[in-house]
């Protein structure tokens, strides 16, 4: 069976040689979820980073369904983004000049002419994130965790092959996250896409198929 996300011994360093993370190893199935925790400044959000295409491991291969990483040029890693990955990320990055219905129509705008259908799409995770009356709404109109939601519907828009996700629940209520968190578990598992959460919360890891934590030495098990 062809993996989703698979890595091969990837090694990363920062600044003056500081080591993140060395001999990582992963493999996640489709409609699996996996949830990475580990001590702050170990390299998870780069480890994220490298699995999108956004930035490069000192040594190693990513690949997505079977395509390596390492020999796409930009134009082929951000093909690959638009059509086959979804991307919460932690600082959100909705655009402030687009409704929130846009913000989210975007993935299905870069790869699609139905404009028609991108917007209905768009208007029905809206309404699955609670903020089905707010797609007129511009960014600067939300609250923190307003705007969660929205970068979580935009990742899941374009029913994408691979969802990364940093923190996806960091700025959400109990409640909601917990709502939030079971959307995406069923959306993962009913699309059989396959999906990475960076997190600190239990809660959200909970959702998770298994419990890695990120060490400067790679990938294990459970809570280390």
């Amino acid at each position: 069976m062809m993996h989703a996300i698979e890595t091969v011994d990837l090694a990363k360093t920062v600044g003056a040689g500081r080591r993140l993370f060395g001999d990582l190893r992963m493999a996640v199935a489709p409609g699996e979820v996996v949830a990475i925790v580990g001590e702050s400044g170990v390299g998870k959000s780069t480890l994220l980073n490298i699995l999108a295409g956004l930035d490069d491991a000192d040594t190693g291969e990513v690949r997505i369904e079977g395509t390596a990483l390492g020999p796409l040029d930009e134009a082929g890693r951000t093909r690959l983004r638009r059509e086959r990955i979804g991307f919460v990320f932690q600082a959100f990055h909705i655009l402030p000049y687009l409704t929130l219905e846009q913000n989210v129509a975007l993935p299905l705008a870069l790869i699609s002419p139905d404009a028609t259908a991108a917007r209905s799409r768009a208007r029905a995770m809206l309404a699955d994130v609670g903020l089905g009356d707010r797609g007129a709404d511009y960014a600067r109109d939300l609250s923190g965790g307003e705007l969660q939601r929205v970068a979580i519907a935009r990742a899941l828009v374009h029913r994408p092959a691979v969802i990364l996700a940093d923190e996806p629940t960091g700025n959400l209520d109990p409640d909601t996250a917990n709502r939030i968190l079971d959307l995406f578990a069923r959306t993962v598992r009913s699309e059989n896409a396959a999906a990475v959460i960076v997190t600190h919360s239990a809660a959200t890891a909970a959702v998770a198929d298994r419990l890695l934590t990120l060490t400067r030495s790679g990938l294990v098990a459970g809570h280390g």
